[in-house]
């Protein structure tokens, strides 16, 4: 039986955690695609002092795709320096200075690529939507335009109550061409969960991006977020997410995953605290004839509330 191409589409560490986590124990060929806006951080430093493309969310995927041994995944992951950036992070990331180190003695994003998939041990492949320098722009409902994927995640110098109208790339790059092909031999794409307009749909902007969806014969689940966020999604339901998802890709989704438990007053409140961006449980504005949304409870059973990795990708795969 031929291998399933599985494409999963997603930036910051939500779907890695969600999605790749348990996807990468089934018998399935898996590519994440990752946008690349991130500019806060380590990486914002890294992209303002080198020009080199951001590298803090792919090497999430790289991470999560990994078969590498624990040295090497806890190497990957260390962080040193003393130097704290914007948001609080602290140090630069090995895996953020070593992307960055052989992107600028090897001069070809491919060939990095292939090394650090290589030094890895990646199952499957860790790609970006456009190796192009652009950042993510919005443009909110009185028409203030705000830059820069780290102020529209977390809003510092804007209404964070003002809706974000459309968001787009500036300047307009090309496509990452084996990104386009993944798409189009894609059996199932998989996008979410994440922030919406600052890791989902900036995976969507660059050119042929949506054209690739619309000939796409793969199934097309979107995994709606659990809860809405300050200045993205505000008061967002389900079908709003969903709506803005199928408006990015040209095309429409085959299924929405989203979650029908509902933690209790005192988890929310707390994890309110941990994360304080987070704003409510997603609205259920869903009709029970609405075939395409499947609703269930895919919650870890305590602690945050975050997706159980293994029920949402048990879920996804008796869909596919």
């Amino acid at each position: 039986m031929k291998e399933k191409n599985v494409v999963c589409f997603g930036g910051g560490s939500a779907m890695p955690k969600a999605i790749l986590s348990s996807l990468v124990n089934y018998p399935v060929k898996i590519t994440s695609i990752t946008s690349m806006v991130d500019n806060g951080g380590s990486t914002g430093q890294l992209r303002e002092d080198f020009g080199v493309l951001p590298p803090g969310d792919i090497r999430r995927h790289i991470l999560a795709l990994s078969n590498a041994p624990q040295w090497k995944k806890e190497l990957w992951n260390f962080r040193f320096g003393r130097e704290v950036f914007d948001g609080g992070h602290k140090g630069h990331n090995f895996a953020n200075v070593f992307m960055t180190g052989l992107e600028k003695n090897l001069g070809d994003y491919g060939k990095v690529l292939e090394f650090v998939h290589e030094f890895m041990e990646v199952k499957g492949n860790a790609l970006p939507a456009t190796v192009e320098q652009t950042q993510i722009c919005a443009e909110l409902e009185n028409g203030e335009i705000v830059k820069g994927e780290d102020e529209i995640d977390v809003p510092k110098t804007h209404n964070p109550n003002l809706k974000i109208k459309k968001v787009y790339l500036n300047p307009k790059v090309e496509s990452y061409k084996p990104s386009l092909d993944a798409i189009t031999n894609a059996d199932l794409i998989i996008i979410g969960p994440g922030d919406l307009y600052s890791s989902i749909i900036p995976c969507f902007l660059s050119k042929e991006i949506s054209q690739a969806f619309q000939k796409s014969k793969a199934k097309k689940i979107y995994v709606c977020n659990t809860m809405t966020k300050l200045g993205e999604t505000n008061n967002f339901s389900i079908s709003d997410f969903s709506n803005e998802v199928e408006k990015y890709i040209g095309t429409t989704l085959d299924f929405v995953i989203y979650n029908t438990k509902t933690p209790s007053t005192k988890i929310i409140k707390e994890y309110k605290k941990q994360q304080p961006t987070v704003l409510e449980i997603v609205k259920s504005d869903i009709e029970m004839n609405e075939k395409k949304f499947i609703g269930k409870d895919v919650l870890e059973d305590s602690g945050a509330i975050v997706y159980d990795s293994k029920k949402i990708v048990e879920l996804i795969m008796s869909l596919m």
